[in-house]
Formats: structure tokens, C-alpha cells, sequence
């Protein structure tokens, strides 16, 4: 079970983007890296081209750029501060069954994510 996930409320910790919040957008895993929402971003060159109407694209875009999984911690719900995480199984009762589910829990209050 991944730590971060796509959608989790993140605080980055460290880097030139030190203080920013933002919502994760993509987990590249094979990279341990996370794309977040408004954080370290960069400017690309976009070759020109046609669409199929006549009108142009292309020109320099201003995009998100994958940072490392170390250096953004998630928000805890309540105190709104960046907290760790830790995993509590919990027996649940589905159709007369009983199975054993992870839950993603803050360590800093306890709170389910």
C-alpha cells in the first residue's frame, strides 16, 4: 500500500517549492516521484502545429514537473500540517463475510485520510 496517493492533500517539506500546498495530480512509481498541483513549476517549449480547424498550437507552456516522494508529506485533516502516515486494519463485515481492510490513518491525530 502506497503512502501517497493521486488526490491526497500534500505540503512539500523540502526544495525551492519549501511551504507550498498542493493536490497530488500523478504518482510516477517507477520514479518514487509525485506530480503536484501547482508545485515545481516549469516552463516547456511545445513544438508548433495545426488542428484540424486552421488554428495554431505550440509556444511555451507553463506545466507541473515531477518532484521526489521524500520531500512532500500529507495534511493532516485537522490540524492542517503535514503529518505521517500509518495503516490500521480493521475487520469489516461484507455480505456475511468478515475481511480485514487497511485504513490510511495520520499519526499526528489519529484522523482516517
Amino acid at each position: 500500500m502506497s503512502k501517497i496517493k493521486k488526490g491526497d492533500q500534500v505540503i512539500v517539506i523540502s526544495g525551492a517549492s519549501k511551504g507550498l500546498t498542493g493536490r497530488v495530480l500523478a504518482v510516477l512509481r517507477d520514479e518514487n516521484r509525485v506530480i503536484v498541483e501547482g508545485v515545481n513549476r516549469v516552463k516547456k517549449h511545445v513544438k508548433a502545429g495545426q488542428t484540424n480547424r486552421g488554428s495554431k498550437t505550440g509556444g511555451i507552456e507553463t506545466v507541473e514537473a515531477p518532484i521526489h516522494v521524500s520531500n512532500v508529506m500529507v495534511v493532516d485533516p485537522e490540524t492542517k500540517k503535514g503529518t505521517r502516515i500509518g495503516i490500521r486494519t480493521e475487520e469489516v463485515e461484507v455480505n456475511g463475510r468478515t475481511k480485514t481492510m487497511r485504513v490510511r490513518v495520520a499519526k499526528k491525530s489519529g484522523k482516517d485520510l
